[in-house]
């Protein structure tokens, strides 16, 4: 992650330290109360290519989030899934918070490896991983970066419009439907999961086709650290990518891509952006400018091709 964006949520490296978590503990209507750290982590970017490309790679991701989450000490305390990187915020130790994203890393290229026949996708891809503190408000800060980021990405307007991460759960009317885990067979589950991992019965598939987070984020205890809505609210339009939403139309990079692909054929006759000439592929990126107002960054990560290369060739025209 970027120095800047770092310094504008804590400003300073500060120890982890632990602190008390209410959770929903295995008998109804009791609690149980254990200590963790928090740990704000976060991948590079990925300049010329996409994590998801259409929206079962999402899915395909938010499953494996929960499969993780049931099978490593962890706490997942609010994470966001966009096209080319994702961040968690985890309450665990450090090794464990380690674990948790080469895990995620490691069984989603597996899937995208197979699916797309494509090798290495994050095998190089870097992780940074930086202590949280309550008390000094980089806790909240972290959350409300994580989730403004499809905001200040053009995507939606408000954080709990984003369905691929948890923005839709804190102090959220959003009531999606439910349906316990425990209450779908094991074959109808492993179809949904795509795999035969047993998680536990009180988790909730959403009729998204995923692992609903509020199965295994602790809402309340989040919420608890916000205090209020409007809590909330100030962290999330004071982060730092609240400050760089712009009122320019954007279109997720799925829907580019698609577009791409028509274009390519459509106006050259041609499979792929590898099989067409400099000046072909120009004028391609100049419709894709125009059409969806992609900027060069966009371009070059849905077309797979670097970033100075779509840059030349848009300065050529």
């Amino acid at each position: 992650m970027p120095g800047g964006a770092w310094n504008d949520i804590t400003g300073h490296e500060n120890p982890a330290k632990t602190y008390p978590v209410v959770l929903p503990a295995t008998s109804p209507g009791t609690l149980k109360i254990i200590y963790m750290k928090f740990w704000f982590v976060t991948t590079e970017h990925l300049a010329d290519r996409l994590w998801f490309k259409e929206t079962d790679d999402f899915i395909k991701a938010m499953n494996i989030v929960a499969i993780i989450a049931a099978t490593l000490p962890v706490s997942v305390i609010a994470f966001v899934l966009m096209s080319n990187h994702v961040h968690f915020v985890l309450g665990c130790d450090e090794e464990t918070a380690r674990a948790f994203i080469m895990r995620f890393k490691k069984i989603y290229s597996q899937y995208f490896e197979k699916k797309y026949s494509s090798k290495e996708l994050l095998r190089k891809n870097g992780i940074d991983i930086r202590p949280l503190t309550i008390g000094d408000e980089s806790f909240e800060k972290a959350v409300a970066y994580t989730l403004m980021n499809p905001v200040a990405a053009n995507i939606c307007r408000h954080s709990f419009l984003y369905p691929w991460g948890t923005g839709e759960l804190f102090f959220s009317e959003v009531k999606p439907k439910l349906t316990r885990v425990d209450s779908i067979s094991g074959r109808a589950l492993a179809r949904i999961l795509h795999s035969r991992v047993t998680l536990p019965g009180k988790f909730l598939v959403d009729e998204r086709g995923y692992v609903n987070p509020s199965s295994y984020v602790p809402v309340e205890f989040v919420e608890s650290v916000f205090a209020t809505p409007k809590r909330m609210n100030y962290f999330l339009t004071n982060s730092s990518k609240a400050r760089q939403v712009n009122d320019l139309p954007s279109f997720p990079d799925q829907l580019v891509l698609s577009a791409l692909g028509a274009l390519c054929s459509s106006l050259f006759h041609k499979g792929s952006v590898a099989d067409l000439t400099d000046g072909q592929a120009a004028e391609l990126f100049k419709q894709i400018r125009y059409r969806f107002s992609a900027d060069p960054a966009q371009i070059a990560r849905v077309a797979g091709v670097p970033y100075d290369t779509v840059a030349r060739l848009l300065d050529s025209l």
